[in-house]
């Protein structure tokens, strides 16, 4: 693992050894130009994203350094409390109140808790992953992030 602390702001490494206001960095335009963010963060949420060294900020995940770190921590945690309601819900309460948990279910045959943890479970996950995407959408969206192409995994050849 490379330790990136001791990388400075005009590193080679990080902007090809060009200089601040080099044409090839910044097309030469000022630095408050809005065309250099596309017009996309001229103020608010987006800009403090787009002025935030992610590299840099102190991670960690009870205090979060950055307003989008928590914005997106406030997403994980609280899908994380709703699997685990999901998940360990039924079993609890069959713990706890083990005669309408344990008695059959009218319609298809099944005790309530089986079909709870066999059908609500697996359902409730898939529903999760849906609902994160978007929140996490609207959050990339908040912030102004957007998602290129990547390259492919065989140096961009195509075949």
């Amino acid at each position: 693992m490379t330790d990136n602390t001791s990388r400075e702001r005009d590193d080679a490494a990080t902007d090809g050894g060009r200089e601040t206001n080099d044409v090839a960095t910044d097309g030469g335009r000022a630095t408050d130009d809005a065309a250099t963010d596309g017009g996309v963060a001229s103020t608010g949420a987006a800009q403090a994203h787009n002025d935030t060294d992610y590299l840099g900020a102190e991670v960690n995940i009870l205090s979060p350094s950055t307003p989008y770190m928590r914005d997106h921590l406030r997403i994980v945690w609280t899908g994380f409390a709703i699997w685990v309601l999901a998940v360990w819900g039924p079993v609890t309460l069959t713990r706890l109140a083990p005669g309408p948990m344990t008695q059959t279910m009218p319609i298809l045959g099944f005790p309530l808790h089986y079909f709870l943890v066999a059908f609500g479970a697996p359902t409730s996950a898939l529903i999760l992953a849906f609902w994160y995407s978007r929140k996490r959408d609207a959050l990339d969206d908040k912030y102004g992030i957007e998602h290129t192409d990547v390259a492919a995994t065989d140096g961009g050849v195509d075949e």
